[in-house]
């Protein structure tokens, strides 16, 4: 099964893939609402707000493996509204580690990240960036969404 095909949930109980998104840049972030790391949502919004109409989409994962999210999806979903203006898709909770880590975290964490280490996703906020043809980069969780690596990659592979 292709990366593009593992289907994982939103909040509203749909199913999708990132075959949706299979000819955008899509930054898929393992997010948590009580997190440090938090305020990161901001500067994720503002990379959605200006990179959406050329082909370039914000999932965020949320995950309580590190005991910092909130306890339902209306708890979450209102944080992020009401908290960070978040308009890009955050999706059902889910498991980024272990034996019960999502499929698509799975195959996430194979990438290697600058360092060339890939496994474990280390903390919240864990940034992997899937560019057109589904070549996978990774950035640890305190590169800052903006980091001119994660931007310059970005606008690299943007389709238009």
């Amino acid at each position: 099964m292709s990366l593009y095909d593992i289907p994982f949930d939103a909040m509203d109980g749909t199913t999708h893939t990132l075959r949706e998104h299979a000819d955008d840049v899509v930054l898929v972030v393992n997010v948590a609402s009580r997190c440090g790391l938090a305020p990161q949502y901001a500067t994720l919004e503002a990379m959605q707000e200006k990179y959406r109409d050329r082909g370039f989409t914000v999932i965020g994962f949320p995950s309580n493996q590190f005991l910092q999210e909130l306890g339902t999806n209306e708890a979450i979903q209102e944080f992020c509204s009401l908290t960070y203006g978040v308009t890009f898709p955050v999706v059902d909770r889910v498991r980024v580690n272990g034996r019960h880590a999502h499929p698509l975290y799975r195959e996430l964490k194979k990438a290697e990240d600058a360092e060339g280490k890939a496994g474990r996703v280390t903390w919240n906020f864990e940034k992997f960036v899937v560019v057109p043809g589904g070549e996978v980069h990774r950035f640890r969780p305190r590169t800052l969404p903006d980091d001119p690596a994660i931007v310059d990659l970005v606008e690299a592979h943007l389709p238009r």
